[in-house]
């Protein structure tokens, strides 16, 4: 790859240290500045995992802070979705005895697992240090429709209930986010983002809109955001859900303008950026995501109902296509 055509992303060396995070009683957010965020919850008798970290390397720096606050056996892992910077780390932690995922991302995984992989270590290359000892792709053992409960044993006088729900497709054909309905703390997966560029590349944008109202109406007071700060109290968290929605609802709003101008995707991009730097512009990884985010919209909007898969190949095309000099 030529200068000119580098990702925006491949220019991001600056290293980040996530920080351990109580959210709630035995509730853990695993917290970067703008990395995938994922976390945990203490049951009575085992740790359950919301999402990995990228590679094993990286996911044992998530173990050793685990472990500085609970020596329990690590039994399960939840998986929001599938994306290889949120799961590729599962084979760090060699106790768990099942991975959990909603059908649609069991499919996604069917589908393109291998080619997400390859084209997001091509466009992440900070956070797949030690890509060498992925075993393969992280596939669950259980999946689910709709959503399922896991109970966690006693807290406050009660059998602790992990839920999870895939509320609609959004940023993926099978979001799932993890409700504990006792503390109202909400890990939404890259379903929600906090002043953080939204990735839609492989979204299914026009339905999100209305997954983000079915996350509003759980009315959670804490919620980790997929990339971001943890969100606090109520207000905090519907503007993070209000902004998500308005950044897809700008990016939308641009691509059809452009199309009924008859301009070219490289034309689109260009009135897509215009109108959305203002707001957006400032947001971490806003650069890197908004060709893709231009791109996928611009399919949907042309009745192209399911993401078109992303290789490698396909990365570097567009990226020529709409930054190339």
């Amino acid at each position: 790859m030529t200068a000119n055509v580098s990702f925006a992303s491949a220019s991001d060396t600056r290293e980040q240290k996530p920080q351990l995070r109580e959210l709630a009683p035995n509730v853990y957010g695993y917290i970067s500045d703008f990395d995938p965020n994922c976390g945990f919850v203490v049951g009575d008798e085992q740790v359950v995992l919301i999402d990995t970290r990228p590679t094993p390397r990286m996911a044992r720096d998530f173990l050793a802070a685990i472990r500085t606050v609970t020596d329990k056996p690590i039994r399960t892992i939840v998986l929001t979705h599938y994306h290889a910077v949120r799961v590729m780390g599962a084979s760090a932690f060699d106790e768990v005895e099942a991975i959990i995922a909603s059908n649609g991302t069991l499919d996604w995984i069917r589908t393109r697992g291998q080619a997400d992989f390859d084209s997001e270590v091509g466009r992440f290359p900070r956070l797949f240090a030690g890509v060498e000892e992925i075993p393969g792709l992280t596939f669950p053992t259980q999946s689910f429709h709709g959503e399922m409960s896991l109970w966690l044993g006693p807290h406050r006088g009660q059998n602790r209930e992990l839920r999870l729900m895939a509320l609609g497709r959004g940023h993926s054909s099978g979001d799932t986010v993890a409700w504990l309905p006792d503390c109202g703390v909400l890990f939404s997966g890259d379903v929600v983002e906090n002043h953080c560029g939204v990735y839609a590349g492989d979204a299914y944008i026009g339905d999100w809109a209305g997954t983000l109202d079915a996350v509003r109406a759980l009315k959670p007071r804490v919620l980790v955001p997929g990339r971001g700060a943890v969100l606090q109290g109520e207000a905090e968290c519907a503007e993070a859900i209000g902004l998500t929605q308005a950044f897809l609802g700008a990016l939308l709003d641009s691509v059809k303008a452009g199309i009924a101008a008859g301009e070219t995707l490289r034309g689109c991009f260009a009135r897509a950026e215009a109108a959305m730097t203002p707001r957006f512009g400032c947001w971490p990884v806003f650069q890197h995501v908004l060709p893709f985010d231009v791109s996928r919209a611009y399919d949907e909007l042309r009745g192209i109902e399911h993401p078109v898969v992303w290789t490698a190949e396909r990365d570097r095309a567009l990226w020529q296509t709409l930054r190339g000099e």
